[in-house]
């Protein structure tokens, strides 16, 4: 079947698809029920903690390794019945390790790839060498071309095996960690490769460390931990607080990237979760900041007298934080402030965050409690119920407040692990 062929329900057919997949090793069940699907034109990510079963995946997908049980699917067809070489003309791969122990120049490797396309005893002729010299370049390894392999870089060796990947000129790429030891630059540019790829027709189905560039990048994720699927699809879809705390057992906070319409994914250390309500007077970068601290530490949060379009209104939009919002430039009206009066009344805490307007005074003034962050343009509303904290410090600082109405003396948390009161 080809892969612009309907299938039997008149859908398109998925140029690389598993369904049901289960493998065992030495007697370990490493995957069970693994299904997924890659259209063309498609990069599909594979994440998860390690072990979760990413590789083991890929290696069933590119038919080095046959499954216990489940079918892997080719532009329609079954792998199981194709032969080595069939296979190789429809899926190249690279590994995530780049050991290379002989002593071939850049261009021999690359020139491997194109194996699949020459018979026994057939030479490569004037298009293989073509193939060749264009996947050099792609990779950004021409100029290595006459280098011994083994005098690269682990990086430089994982740009010549993703060369001699696309030399094989295959519609389907299997990427095992493709930017694991690439620099920055060259990790996104190789994800940037890729998602071109993706755009001239090619699909790839690539094992990512990196949640962030994993988002930025694929069109869909499937989410692996335990041998399992945890969740697939978009990767806003995938990428939940409640989902990454299951499949890393870490907490998160999931917002938006900047210049990307992608989610950032940050980590946070394991902590008790801190169960408080908290206002955030403030505004700017300080205020949103403080904002996605305390959510991931599992506050309930509020913010506001804050102008609309604010960095500190947008995290909290992000957050689904109730804001307290004002036209930019139209000054706080009356309703506005009493509504973020109120919600500082109700708090266990107010937490002041960079600069503080005048409108805003009022609103601290009517909190039982005060964590101001250092650097804070803090009013004089009564030092006796105030803390200061770094923002580091901030759920530690908030935690030891009582709930509900409390007073007590000042008290100054200077970091989240040593205190100073």
């Amino acid at each position: 079947m080809s892969d612009s062929e309907p299938g039997q329900d008149g859908e398109p057919t998925p140029m690389l698809s598993a369904e049901d997949i289960s493998v065992s090793l030495g007697g370990t069940a490493i995957l069970s029920d693994v299904s997924l699907t890659a259209e063309r034109g498609s990069v599909v990510g594979l994440v998860g903690p390690n072990g979760a079963g990413k590789t083991t995946t890929l290696r069933v997908l590119r038919a080095t390794l046959s499954p216990d049980s489940g079918t892997i699917r080719v532009a329609g067809d079954p792998i199981a019945g194709l032969s080595s070489k069939q296979v190789s003309r429809r899926v190249a791969s690279t590994p995530q390790a780049t050991t290379l122990s002989f002593d071939f120049t850049v261009r021999q490797t690359v020139e491997m790839g194109r194996t699949p396309h020459l018979g026994r005893f057939e030479r490569a002729d004037g298009d293989d060498e073509d193939a060749v010299a264009a996947a050099m370049e792609r990779a950004d390894v021409a100029r290595f071309a006459d280098r011994p392999v083994t005098s690269l870089s682990g990086g430089e060796r994982q740009r010549v095996l993703l060369a001699r990947a696309l030399a094989q000129e295959t519609p389907v790429l299997v990427l095992d960690e493709p930017t694991s030891s690439l620099d920055i630059n060259h990790a996104v540019n190789t994800l940037e490769l890729v998602a071109a790829l993706a755009r001239e027709g090619k699909t790839a189905v690539a094992a990512i460390h990196d949640l962030n560039l994993a988002a930025r990048y694929c069109d869909e994720l499937v989410l692996l931990a335990d041998g399992t699927v945890r969740a697939a699809g978009d990767p806003r879809e995938v990428l939940k607080r409640p989902t990454l705390r299951d499949a890393f057992d870490a907490e998160t906070l999931v917002t938006d990237q900047p210049g990307a319409d992608a989610p950032l994914v940050t980590p946070f250390a394991d902590r008790e979760p801190v169960d408080r309500t908290v206002h955030v007077v403030g505004t700017g970068g300080p205020a949103a900041a403080v904002v996605a601290r305390l959510v991931a530490a599992g506050a309930t949060v509020s913010v506001g007298v804050v102008p609309a379009g604010d960095a500190a209104a947008e995290r909290a939009r992000e957050l689904d934080c109730e804001a307290v919002t004002v036209p930019p430039f139209a000054g706080v009206d009356d309703s506005s402030r009493e509504r973020a009066t109120d919600l500082a009344r109700a708090a266990d805490a107010a937490v002041a965050a960079g600069g503080i307007t005048d409108a805003n005074q009022s609103v601290l003034a009517a909190a039982d409690r005060v964590v101001a962050v250092d650097g804070a343009d803090l009013p004089a509303i009564g030092s006796p119920r105030t803390t200061v904290a770094t923002v580091d410090a901030l759920p530690e600082a908030v935690a030891v407040l009582p709930s509900g109405a409390n007073a007590g003396g000042d008290r100054r948390v200077e970091s989240a692990e040593g205190q100073d009161r």
